[in-house]
């Protein structure tokens, strides 16, 4: 590591290419105006865990991608902490090949070596304060040059507390001068309402509210920051988003895969720790919220808390009457055969784990009384799809012939958020020919076949919010602990009320109990 910016950081050299980049930007008027705004200041990134999956697969494939795009300011600087034994150059090489592996677009050679020459890496142990002493020498060689300072935690969220700690301890938590200090924590943020309490008084010990950034990658989805967008940006949608033309929501988030290994950590998590607290809540919130005074972060947070502490609570014999568990069994996916989760490797052969989950909810507020919200999500389902229905009422009156309306499926607006990114309208339309025969009809938008250029990697917007002190697509400290209120009743209602266990074969849609679930509303899942 160098002990001063003099090593891989030519002022001269970077201020030239600075130079040209602002020439360039001057010189194109479609660029005027945007990118340079957006760019942030310089600054030094620390990845905690860098040897990790999380590191490998997703952030410097994004950070690769970011230089890319010219978002990354000069200088800059990306310190790999970990334990592994490595070098710069080392670290480097590894870097190289997760970007061939996980990058969204192929190496080139250029912007690769002049990325590479920022990348750094410091050997040691999370628990060993020597760790943070050597990490403060290099950071304040960095100072002059890199004066922000954005820590990123790649490590088990049980280390979180001690990383904090140390870096507050080696006087590395608050920012200096004109700089900026601020850090992104991983879900899952707590195993419960009272874990995440605690964690939050850990990190508030050390950072203050608007230093820390709650990542969860769903928010960095074209489709879900869209979300803001269609409603409020559009003046035909939010006059008929409520209870008044709205029969009811489902929000799917279906999973082909198994728990890919992860044993230990999911069967102490179980698919309503896993998915429901943190990605599905992110999506009713969005969707359900009042329209925010401005677009700053904290007003548009506010409305998501809002959204949350209106939810009903699920207390008593409720939580059994408005959920469903499962878990799946042996089966296939994709053609191929795939053991039960009990005959899954570091699975207690007589687990009661959750990997499905459905649910209804109402959200008790002026704007959706009344309305139900069924939420499922599960592992080894058909296909992957994540996807937000919004099924409208039926026209008050049958107007034409009877086997015709029969066979109208009532208007639906469809945002599908994953595989494919886009948004489906669903009316009735009339039959070429003479005689009126009205036919179920879609209006399909795709990200992909709409937008020349390709959309950017969840973590690649995020990483540039934080960058840029934006907060608005992370987590706020009471929207957690919200959450897991809501969340932590469920559970204790499971354990009070032995809520059971439903078995649903590998490669279906989750148990017949969440059909049931559904259908006491006259409704059914939509197919996906």
């Amino acid at each position: 590591m160098p002990s001063s910016p003099a090593k891989g950081w030519s002022m001269g050299h970077n201020a030239g290419r600075e130079e040209v980049v602002v020439s360039m930007d001057r010189d194109n008027p479609l660029r005027e105006g945007l990118e340079p705004e957006r760019r942030p200041a310089p600054f030094a990134l620390v990845i905690f865990g860098a040897t990790g999956d999380l590191c490998r697969r997703k952030l410097l494939p994004a950070l690769y991608n970011l230089a890319v795009d010219r978002w990354l300011p000069e200088p800059y600087a990306v310190v790999g902490v970990g334990r592994s034994p490595m070098n710069d150059t080392a670290f480097r090489e590894t870097a190289q090949r997760a970007i061939d592996q996980h990058s969204r677009r192929p190496r080139q050679a250029p912007v690769w070596e002049q990325f590479a020459s920022h990348l750094y890496y410091l050997q040691g142990e999370i628990h060993d304060p020597t760790t943070y002493r050597k990490l403060a020498e290099t950071l304040q060689g960095l100072a002059a040059a890199m004066p922000g300072r954005l820590y990123y935690l790649a490590t088990p969220p049980t280390l979180y507390p001690e990383v904090a700690r140390q870096l507050g301890t080696a006087g590395l938590g608050q920012p200096r001068g004109s700089g900026w200090t601020r850090i992104i924590v991983e879900k899952p943020f707590g195993h419960d309402l009272e874990s995440a309490r605690q964690l939050n008084l850990a990190l508030h010990q050390v950072f203050a509210e608007e230093q820390l950034y709650r990542i969860d990658h769903y928010l960095g989805k074209e489709t879900v920051q869209n979300l803001l967008v269609f409603r409020f940006a559009n003046g035909i949608f939010e006059p008929i988003w409520n209870q008044q033309y709205i029969d009811h929501v489902q929000i799917t988030v279906a999973e082909s895969i198994g728990i890919e290994g992860r044993a230990n950590y999911y069967e102490s998590a179980g698919a309503l720790r896993d998915m429901v607290q943190n990605h599905m809540f992110q999506l009713l919130s969005l969707l359900a919220m009042e329209p925010p005074v401005t677009l700053e972060a904290d007003a548009i947070r506010d409305e998501k808390v809002k959204v949350l502490k209106a939810v009903r609570p699920l207390a008593g014999h409720a939580v059994n009457e408005e959920t469903v568990r499962g878990q799946y069994q042996a089966g296939v996916v994709d053609g191929q055969p795939v053991p039960g989760y009990r005959e899954e490797t570091g699975v207690n052969p007589a687990s009661d784990t959750e990997t499905y989950v459905a649910m209804r909810l109402f959200i008790d507020n002026w704007r959706w009384a009344g309305v139900p919200f069924y939420l499922r999500t599960g592992k080894r389902m058909s296909k992957r799809a994540t996807e937000i229905a919004i099924q409208f009422k039926r026209p008050p009156h049958r107007l034409f012939s009877a086997p015709s309306a029969a066979e109208l499926d009532p208007n639906l607006l469809a945002i599908k958020i994953q595989p494919d990114e886009g948004i489906i309208l669903r009316f009735g339309a009339k039959e070429p020919g003479a005689r009126i025969r009205v036919r179920t009809v879609n209006m399909e938008f795709l990200y992909d076949t709409s937008f020349a250029d390709p959309a950017p990697e969840a973590y690649e917007r995020l990483l540039l919010d934080a960058m840029l002190g934006d907060s608005t697509l992370f987590t706020r400290h009471d929207e957690v602990e919200q959450a897991w209120a809501i969340i932590t009743a469920i559970l204790e209602g499971w354990k009070r009320h032995r809520t059971p266990l439903h078995g649903y074969e590998a490669g279906s849609w989750g148990p017949s109990a969440a059909d049931d679930l559904i259908a006491r509303d006259l409704a059914r899942w939509r197919h996906l």
